[in-house]
């Protein structure tokens, strides 16, 4: 296995709300594990929300007692969530802060994913899919059929989601299961990097490329050069390299 994670404050954010963790190394019962958040919350909330979302995470998962990566990962997601809520009522500042998580641990060819919020995960091969779905309005407006996919890209709503860690107590997490094969890349990344390159054109970039370093730093040089309007965070996974 081999990975490589970057992120960056973007053209015209003041500070990173981003935050990512990537070990290709046993954490507790998990063979491996990858996680991208994007915090929301203003002054350092946002940051705060995020780091503190993912160190929470790992800490839980070290610690855990279950076996199966779903059982893991819902604990520590869950775990995190209560510690932003708990945070946030004993300091004002931190009030109404909350940050999206995507989570990835691979086991053999299988896939364990949970998310929730904008955040996303996709697997590259000779298409590119995304997995994961994202708990947004103006998703639900698309899957409603009031708005196109198209027109999504550039709705002023965009940036308003619907579930966050950290935003109510009883917090709702999707997960996904994938049989994964030989070829197959793992795309974690936050909307700083799909607002501002189409699918395709990360499918392009990706397929093909051997040195995974490269492919990550162009993915962010190029979301910089369309606009840089937000963070960007892009953890990339090439489970079955030596």
């Amino acid at each position: 296995m081999k990975s490589y994670a970057m992120t960056d404050i973007g053209m015209h954010r003041k500070m990173n709300q981003d935050f990512y963790y990537a070990s290709e190394q046993p954490v507790g019962n998990l063979p491996n594990l990858f996680i991208v958040a994007d915090g929301m919350g203003g002054h350092n909330a946002g940051e705060y929300a995020s780091r503190h979302a993912v160190d929470t995470m790992v800490a839980n998962a070290k610690n855990s007692l279950h076996i199966q990566p779903m059982a893991i990962l819902q604990d520590a997601i869950a775990e995190a969530n209560q510690e932003l809520l708990r945070e946030a009522s004993r300091n004002a500042s931190m009030w109404g802060m909350g940050t999206t998580v995507v989570a990835a641990v691979i086991e053999d060819d299988r896939l364990y994913i949970a998310n929730v919020g904008d955040s996303r995960l996709y697997i590259v091969s000779d298409t590119i899919r995304q997995v994961t779905k994202d708990h947004s309005l103006v998703e639900e407006l698309v899957r409603r059929g009031e708005i196109s996919r198209e027109d999504a890209r550039t709705h002023p709503d965009k940036n308003i989601i619907t579930r966050a860690v950290g935003a109510v107590k009883e917090i709702e997490i999707d997960f996904f299961e994938e049989e994964i094969k030989p070829g197959d890349r793992m795309l974690l990344c936050s909307d700083g990097l799909t607002n501002m390159i189409e699918d395709q054109n990360m499918h392009m970039m990706i397929d093909g490329q051997r040195d995974i370093a490269k492919v990550v730093e162009r993915l962010i040089e190029t979301a910089n050069q369309n606009g840089g309007k937000d963070n960007i965070t892009a953890v990339l996974i090439d489970p079955f390299s030596e």
